[in-house]
Formats: C-alpha cells, sequence, structure tokens
C-alpha cells in the first residue's frame, strides 16, 4: 500500500484498497473517541466517509472551511479588543474629567459634584455593559452562522453525518467527525500519502 495518489480516477482496484486503507485509519481513530459516540458510529457510517475521502477533495474542503473559521474568529476577537480599548478609553477619559472638576471645585458645590459624577460613571457603565452584551450576542450570531455555512458545505460535499443542525449532541458528533478527518489528514501527509 504504498503511495496512494491524492486523486484516482479509473482504477477501480486502488480506489478498493484506498477505501479499506481509510476505512480502517478510521476504524482506529474512533477507539480515541469517548464510548457513546463510538457506538453512534457504525461501520456504514465510516466506510461511507472512507468513501468521501478517497480522493483527497473533502480534505481541501475541510482546510478551506478551518482557515475560513480562524479568520473569523480573528477578526471577531479583535473587533472585541477594539470596542475594549474604546471603553478603556471612555472611562478613562471620564476619570480624568472628574479629577480636574474635583479640583476645581468649591466646597460648598461638592456633593452635587460627587452626586452628579457619580449619576455619569453608573450611565457610563451601564453604556459599556450593553454595547459589550451587543458585541457578544452578534459574536455568538457570527459563529452560528459560520457552523450553519460549515454543515451546508459539507453536507453537499457528501460527507456522512453533515447537514444543517443545533442539537448539540448531532453537533459534537459531527465536530468528532471533524476530528477524525483532520487526524486521517494528518496522518496521511506526514507518511506522504497526500
Amino acid at each position: 500500500m504504498d503511495g496512494y495518489p491524492g486523486v484516482i480516477s479509473g482504477d477501480s482496484t486502488k480506489q478498493q484498497e484506498r477505501h479499506y486503507y481509510l476505512l480502517s485509519e478510521l476504524q482506529t481513530l474512533v477507539k480515541d473517541l469517548p464510548s457513546s459516540f463510538q457506538q453512534r458510529l457504525s461501520y456504514n457510517t465510516l466506510s461511507d466517509l472512507a468513501l468521501a475521502l478517497i480522493d483527497g477533495t473533502v480534505y481541501e474542503i475541510v482546510q478551506g472551511l478551518l482557515d475560513i473559521q480562524h479568520l473569523t474568529e480573528k477578526n471577531l476577537y479583535n473587533q472585541r479588543q477594539k470596542l475594549h480599548c474604546e471603553h478603556q478609553g471612555l472611562k478613562q477619559d471620564l476619570a480624568r474629567k472628574h479629577k480636574e472638576a474635583l479640583q476645581s471645585c468649591k466646597s460648598h458645590n461638592l456633593a452635587l459634584l460627587k452626586s452628579t459624577q457619580q449619576a455619569e460613571q453608573e450611565a457610563l457603565e451601564i453604556r459599556v455593559r450593553e454595547e459589550q452584551r451587543m458585541m457578544d450576542k452578534k459574536i455568538v450570531a457570527e459563529i452560528d452562522q459560520k457552523v450553519i455555512d460549515q454543515q451546508n458545505t459539507l453536507e453537499k460535499a457528501g460527507v456522512p453525518g453533515f447537514y444543517i443542525t443545533t442539537n448539540p449532541q448531532e453537533l459534537t458528533m459531527q465536530m468528532n467527525l471533524l476530528e477524525l478527518m483532520l487526524k486521517l489528514q494528518q496522518k496521511e501527509s506526514q507518511s506522504g500519502i497526500l
């Protein structure tokens, strides 16, 4: 079984050998999964997954989806960091403004000034919390959309086990299938098969 080319065309014996090789590797890798997921991965599911992986196209699709996911995560992290920095700047500006006002305040106005400053501080805290909450909702919605896009892409590529779902058990199963594919791809890359 030395050297399976990435794309096999026409030679059914080599395709069959590659299918058995991939199936055997998947069966070995499945043993590392929790037993509850091992039970859900039937021989037929693994065989279908091996068939989907034969020509290497699914590996390329998964890698592309992974790259997009990483870019999206980095972009979302940067957006949240930017908002955090803006909030820090607002807090520092308000603290500076309050300090200057306290230094120039007449003693008979001190109680009113402190009350006003407390209200400004609380208003800023409310604004910051609300903007962070909105940013977090936006991030979750964007990540959820990426998951749907990935499920849809893999379903259209004919990868067994992939379809659009929000069921946590099914999502975990799909993540396990992705992990199997990535481990198998890594093993094949290291051995020079891909």
